[in-house]
């Protein structure tokens, strides 16, 4: 099982580039309000995703919920104006249980998203979802023992409004059009991607024991992470459309026989398959509907009632 989704480290080894930018590319620091501090799209990964880009203004956002896990990262893609956020920060110093989860997906939409993607990596609990297999999740186990997973804890906020009681509906964890999208996309780069299956979600940092494994195969779940819980639950929250692209790094301790999962092995597989993901995830975003046009479920997750507060 990948331990973490060392999206920005990966690429970082395998082109050279820097955890903030790569050669040829620029990024200016912003704390102001303007058009190029605005997006419409979020995407949670690693600095790797954005090095590359020209002109890329960095903000720092500030949370009710604490700072995120970096600054935002805000570029254009094919007209889409997108914000990237590194998951654990761009020198990757934070464990999949200490990521500030909510304060992510707030910063997310303070700044005008309203759809995030959040690709990562994840070992394959089949012997058929070896490494390189890219699945696009349908379904969300939770095996997480530690983390703030909702806005509506009951607590009062920094300006001191209290969240009102609100139970959201989290049947289908993942956005129906954000799926459709990044499989489109997959299989247009002659990808085909696995569409639809479990991601179970543990707490990390360690690997699952053989035993723990098995159990998950046991089950009939998919893959296994350690960071897709509780981003799609957060995202529900907020009403925003959220999206998981999980690339196979390794066969899980109870789907293979060897000695079980190296951290070595996730990079190595990352390192391999990271230009075609960053291809499937730049043509996700392009084939995200409008914002003004979303009618999926997600837009309306909180049904009318008044979380206690004002979303950003």
């Amino acid at each position: 099982m990948a331990n973490t989704e060392q999206l920005g480290n990966a690429v970082a080894t395998s082109t050279g580039a820097s955890a903030a930018t790569s050669t040829g590319s620029s990024a200016a620091t912003s704390t102001g309000s303007s058009a190029a501090d605005r997006a419409e799209i979020g995407v949670i990964g690693g600095s790797g995703f954005y090095s590359f880009l020209d002109d890329v203004t960095e903000i720092q956002v500030d949370t009710p919920y604490g700072p995120p896990s970096d600054s935002l990262f805000l570029g254009e893609i094919a007209g889409r104006r997108v914000a990237f956020l590194p998951r654990h920060g761009r020198g990757h110093h934070l464990p999949p249980h200490r990521i500030n989860y909510r304060a992510n997906l707030w910063a997310l939409r303070s700044v005008g998203a309203r759809q995030v993607l959040g690709p990562c990596a994840v070992g394959g609990l089949r012997p058929e979802y070896g490494p390189g297999t890219l699945l696009v999740p349908d379904q969300l186990v939770d095996r997480t023992k530690s983390r703030e997973q909702t806005y509506f804890d009951g607590l009062p906020r920094p300006d001191g409004t209290i969240p009102n009681v609100v139970h959201v509906s989290l049947a289908d964890p993942y956005c129906p059009a954000g799926r459709k999208a990044a499989l489109e996309a997959a299989r247009s780069r002659d990808w085909e991607p696995v569409d639809g299956g479990t991601l179970v979600v543990v707490e990390g940092p360690r690997f699952s024991t053989r035993a723990e494994s098995l159990w998950h195969q046991a089950q009939g779940w998919s893959v296994v992470g350690m960071t897709g819980h509780p981003e799609a639950i957060l995202a529900r929250e907020l009403e925003l459309c959220y999206t998981s692209l999980t690339l196979v790094t390794d066969l899980d301790a109870g789907a293979e026989t060897g000695e079980g999962v190296s951290h070595e092995e996730v990079l190595e597989v990352f390192a391999a398959n990271i230009d075609r993901l960053r291809g499937v995830l730049f043509d996700t975003i392009t084939a995200l509907p409008p914002t003004a046009t979303r009618d999926c479920l997600c837009t309306k997750a909180l049904g009318g009632m008044d979380p206690g507060f004002a979303l950003p």
